[in-house]
């Protein structure tokens, strides 16, 4: 188990554990962390983020890739948004591999791709946590895709992998804004993105005494 990096007077100010298949949000205050674990390891985790006082400001991974010039993540790397302004900063990361390129799952991959017009996507689950916290009626932003394992072959063509993540591994994110943060479970269990099998996440929004 991975020990969360904290420093003088922090407390888990509020725990949420999201199920399998399912999505959660959770208010961030600014200079407050927030801390995406993988319970079981190998679970993707996808996450949208919007100011909370101004929901047309989201979290953009293509203006990440942009301002980052570079299409990965690692310790100190801001996450911009769509009007290219950190909105969070990456502060601790136990694993080192995700991924911001990849749409969330809907409605839409799995019937056409799958033929399966039931399965869970994580579309709508980003959609209904974002309604928990008040952001109702606007469009799900790309996610930052926590944990997701791609790679790209010699052909710089894209090749889906396992999880590195174990069990406690997470990352660790310091809020810059009031942010609204959503997370959903991935729900692909038909190709190795969380090694075929969906599990729990858990999220710690730490404050300081």
């Amino acid at each position: 188990m991975n020990r969360i990096q904290t420093a003088g007077n922090v407390y888990i100010k509020e725990e949420v554990v999201i199920p399998p298949y399912d999505g959660r949000s959770v208010l961030v205050r600014k200079d407050e962390e927030l801390v995406i674990i993988d319970v079981e390891g190998k679970q993707v985790g996808d996450f949208v983020c919007f100011n909370h006082n101004d929901h047309d400001e989201y979290v953009s991974p293509v203006h990440m890739r942009a301002s980052l010039s570079s299409i990965r993540l690692k310790e100190g790397d801001y996450l911009y948004s769509n009007r290219r302004r950190p909105l969070m900063q990456m502060v601790k990361d136990t694993v080192g591999r995700h991924d911001f390129f990849f749409p969330a799952c809907d409605y839409w991959r799995y019937k056409i791709d799958f033929n399966d017009e039931t399965h869970p996507n994580c579309h709508d689950n980003l959609e209904k946590a974002l309604k928990q916290n008040g952001i109702i009626n606007r469009p799900v932003p790309d996610p930052i895709n926590w944990f997701m394992n791609n790679q790209l072959d010699e052909n710089w063509d894209y090749i889906i992998e396992e999880p590195w993540s174990k069990p406690g591994d997470y990352v660790q994110l310091k809020a810059l804004e009031d942010v609204v943060v959503a997370v959903s479970t991935c729900s692909q269990d038909m190709a190795p993105v969380n090694g075929f099998k969906v599990t729990s996440l858990k999220l710690q929004v730490l404050g300081r005494r």
